[in-house]
């Protein structure tokens, strides 16, 4: 039955279905907008069906039209006599592939790592910018202005003098009307320091001139110097560079992220390779169950018409094959599943793959036994796990932080000092630097600043914070030493478990074809039923395949020791270099 899809909803635009019928709101701008809009909400399959559509019951006469393909037991179980060498690897028309070029397509090209190799980069800009906070900065000011000022009253003054004509005697001062025009310029230098203080040097220059009854045109220039050093909060090279110092362990850090990130890409795709050989491995042991019940159709039929077993045998057979018929389709669905995630993991997944050759691999697994020593395992996991590695520099950051934080708790109290040369004034713009070197004119301060907040509870709750948070790292870093201990042991017991089942199901293969073809003989002579035989061939079959999850189960276990020792990258003969 067709159901009408509803229209997502635009903020330039208003849709109610109703009856069938869409009403829009506000115009669509966009001509493709409007049209995809237009469309028919019902899509038909049959559209996109290259051949018409077949019914089940045309599909069955089909399928019963096909003939029976000869198969040599043998010749079939022969893959499983050696699975150490070349034999185990899938006999399919496509393209080969090694581990190794897929390891090498999942660096290039996988976006997650793409994505990874970018945060390096960022980090590496982030401690650039704290580096440049002690940059010298060069700086000049200039300005001009202009007073034209109307005449005004001023204040009544009593003069104080040598001269017995003016001491004493009451004035009024008044503002007369004048025009004033000056400039001043001024450049220097400032010097951040990494003891938390700053020095600065510059040279004034400035001009005023008075036009009116008395005019005066005046140069004076001046060379100055001022030093600034703060004595508790913001002291010290240790907290002024400690911004530096977590910008470059976070820096590593994220390098380590990265590292870790391929890591686990690299192993995803180890274990897709080998999921994508045991798909293969899979299908061909249907294709060969398939194919045995449809050899035992083709004889009982041809025993029915030579009257040498009833006609019911030959229901039981079709039976059979449509079991294994099923079993087929699955497992092909299976391989296309598998080799979509690995291409997927690649970043190698074409909108048509019915023209793309399939992935075949040509690595056989790797069936040698190891003995390991856990003890040895577990001290190289715990040196070269990423995550403990991670989990150090967030702790180094964390103690920088809490002695900055600390510094941060003192009062402000620093020392401030200045002193300037001072030139003579003159009338010409030559006369600028008159005594400027010989100390007759200059002016210097010095003083010292207190600050310190009442309570100072703002900054006592950061250290506390910063505190309980470093706490907390160590904790976790606890829990991911046990959490990696455990991984380890898991790691190891699955190997030893997957080898033991690699055994066991090779014994099970064995036992279950001798059996099958001792069924068979017996059908012969009429003394077994066809499902008996079917019975048997089945079991064969399962332990084919629990021999396949084995030996991948095997090679998937290999992968997460060496990704639980942190070093999947030397397993994969790669690296990021």
């Amino acid at each position: 039955m067709r159901r009408k899809i509803g229209l997502w909803q635009s903020a330039s635009l208003c849709v109610l279905i109703s009856t069938g019928q869409v009403v829009f709101a506000d115009e669509v701008s966009d001509t493709r907008t409007r049209q995809r809009l237009e469309k028919p909400e019902g899509r038909k399959l049959e559209n996109y069906s290259q051949q018409p559509a077949q019914p089940l019951h045309d599909a069955i006469k089909q399928q019963q039209r096909k003939p029976s393909v000869a198969v040599d037991l043998k010749r079939a179980l022969q893959p499983f006599d050696n699975p150490e060498d070349d034999s185990m690897l899938p006999e399919a028309q496509g393209q080969q592939v090694t581990i190794a070029d897929i390891r090498q397509r999942a660096l290039q090209n996988n976006l997650q790592v793409k994505v990874a190799k970018m945060d390096p980069e960022l980090a590496r800009q982030s401690l650039r910018e704290e580096q440049a906070k002690f940059d010298q900065v060069i700086f000049a000011y200039a300005k001009y202005a202009e007073k034209d000022t109307p005449p005004m009253s001023g204040d009544k003054v009593i003069f104080k003098s040598d001269n017995p004509l003016l001491d004493g005697e009451l004035a009024k001062l008044n503002i007369d009307a004048q025009k004033k025009e000056y400039w001043d310029v001024e450049a220097g230098i400032k010097v951040p320091l990494r003891t938390g203080g700053t020095v600065t040097l510059s040279a004034p220059l400035e001009n005023r001139q008075s036009l009116g009854k008395f005019a005066s045109d005046q140069y004076r220039s001046a060379l100055r110097f001022s030093f600034s050093q703060p004595l508790l909060r913001n002291a010290g090279r240790d907290v002024n560079e400690a911004s530096i110092r977590i910008a470059e362990l976070d820096r590593d850090g994220v390098q380590l992220r990265t590292r870790l990130q391929t890591i686990r890409i690299v192993a995803m795709v180890d274990k897709a390779y080998w999921e994508l050989y045991e798909a293969w491995a899979a299908l061909d042991v249907r294709k060969n169950q398939f194919e045995y019940a449809s050899q035992n159709m083709s004889m009982v039929k041809r025993r029915v018409q030579e009257g040498l077993t009833a006609a019911v045998e030959i229901n039981r057979a079709e039976i059979g094959v449509a079991d294994r018929m099923e079993a087929l389709i699955i497992a092909e669905t299976n391989l296309k599943l598998a080799h979509r995630q690995l291409q997927f993991l690649l970043n190698d997944l074409p909108d048509d793959q019915q023209k793309q050759s399939p992935w075949v691999p040509a690595t056989p697994p790797n069936l040698v036994r190891f003995e390991f020593d856990r003890a040895h395992l577990i001290r190289d996991a715990l040196d070269s796990r990423i995550e403990l590695i991670d989990q150090e520099l967030k702790l180094s950051a964390d103690l920088i932080q809490i002695d900055y934080l600390q510094n941060q708790t003192l009062p402000m109290f620093s020392l401030d000092y200045q002193y300037g040369a001072l030139s003579g004034s003159g009338e010409r713009f030559s006369d600028i630097g008159t005594d400027l070197f010989d100390g007759r004119y200059r002016d210097w301060s010095l003083g010292l600043k207190f600050e310190m907040p009442v309570s100072n509870e703002a900054r006592k709750a950061k250290l506390d914070r910063a505190i309980a948070q470093r706490m907390q790292r160590l904790t976790t870093k606890t829990l991911q030493t046990l959490t990696v201990k455990r991984e380890i042991h898991d790691a190891l017991d699955k190997i030893d478990q997957n080898w033991q089942r690699i055994i066991a199901a090779r014994q099970q293969v064995l036992v279950a074809g001798i059996n099958y073809e001792a069924e068979l003989k017996q059908f012969n002579e009429g003394l077994r039923t066809m499902t008996e035989v079917l019975e048997t061939l089945t079991r064969l079959g399962e332990a084919q395949l629990k021999e396949i999850r084995a030996i991948s189960d095997y090679q998937i276990s290999l992968v997460d020791v060496a990704y639980a020792t942190g070093t999947v990258l030397g397993h994969g003969q790669i690296s990021l270099q």
